[in-house]
């Protein structure tokens, strides 16, 4: 498992992280047993957020719940929560936030979080606020860093007006098959092809230029939620065979590759894996330490339907 130093942080993380938006229903045990394979693969981060559950903090409190870690053991771990979204509307007001964050520590038994993020963008936003929630976590001791998610990089410009703290994380989704922000870059300037269409106003080259790592959700996901592309030969026959062929090459699952696919750009991503069952996690972590060539890279993008003009 690669790990490296998250840039502005003391944070040393591997390049994979658990997502526990789905284990709500899932028994103490249960969650041990993903956690602990997890951890067996080499993953140190793990992703919450306050609205992961069928109730506010729902996931965070049974992962508290049923995860116990010693004083050590917590601090070789990564914990970071999202804070924002509220039942039919988003929330920056410092009031929510410092609310939240209380409520996300009461849930996951911790004392800090080593990382916040703001979840989807709220265009109501006073950032004069979040800088001051910002502010208050920070002197308590409750939050250490601080990032964002699913945001562009002139929301992040306005929020760093006003925000002391570096902008350490942007969370977006990205696979294969839903890459935007790679594969606008490639197609950059090419009249009449979609694929050419800048929908993010260029995140990948804001964040390496500003040294915020992007974390990958939905890493198998063909769309936006539209399913996993993974073994669906009717729509993307030629992708799977790639994935096939180069998981023979590496001896590896197939689940690896499409992570290997996003570890392997020099952006240094962080993959965010969203599955509950230890197997699969297992077999996907696995892709951070598969080294595809350029050419690889590329046949799985243009596999995937993607253009090289």
């Amino acid at each position: 498992m690669k790990t490296f130093t998250l840039p502005n942080t003391d944070i040393t993380a591997s390049n994979i992280i658990l997502g526990l938006m789905r284990i709500s229903s899932l028994s103490d045990e249960e969650i041990r047993t993903l956690v602990g394979s997890a951890r067996d693969a080499g993953i140190t981060f793990f992703d919450h957020a306050d609205v992961y559950g069928t109730e506010p903090h729902g996931c965070e409190t049974r992962f508290g719940q049923a995860v116990t870690f010693s004083a050590a053991d917590r601090e070789s771990v990564v914990i970071q929560s999202k804070v924002g979204i509220r039942k039919g509307y988003w929330d920056f007001s410092k009031q929510h936030i410092l609310e939240s964050v209380d409520e996300s520590l009461a849930a996951l038994q911790t004392e800090y979080l080593d990382l916040l993020l703001l979840h989807r963008p709220d265009t109501l936003m006073e950032p004069e606020e979040v800088a001051a929630a910002f502010d208050t976590l920070q002197a308590a001791g409750k939050v250490r860093n601080f990032g964002v998610s699913n945001q562009t990089p002139g929301q992040v410009e306005l929020l760093k007006r006003s925000v002391k703290q570096p902008l350490v994380v942007n969370q977006v989704q990205l696979s294969i098959t839903h890459a935007p922000l790679i594969a606008q870059g490639i197609a950059a300037n090419m009249a009449g092809l979609d694929q050419s269409i800048d929908r993010d106003n260029g995140i990948l080259d804001y964040s390496r230029l500003h040294d915020i790592t992007l974390q990958a959700w939905s890493p198998f996901q063909k769309g936006f939620f539209d399913g996993v592309f993974l073994g669906d030969r009717e729509n993307y026959p030629e992708l799977n065979e790639v994935i096939d062929e180069l998981a023979g090459k590496y001896g590896v699952a197939t689940a690896a590759i499409p992570v290997a696919w996003i570890t392997r750009h020099p952006a240094n991503m962080q993959v965010v894996l969203g599955t509950t069952n230890p197997a699969h996690v297992k077999d996907s972590a696995a892709g951070s330490d598969v080294p595809l060539t350029s050419e690889e890279w590329y046949r799985l993008f243009t596999a995937a339907g993607h253009k090289l003009p």
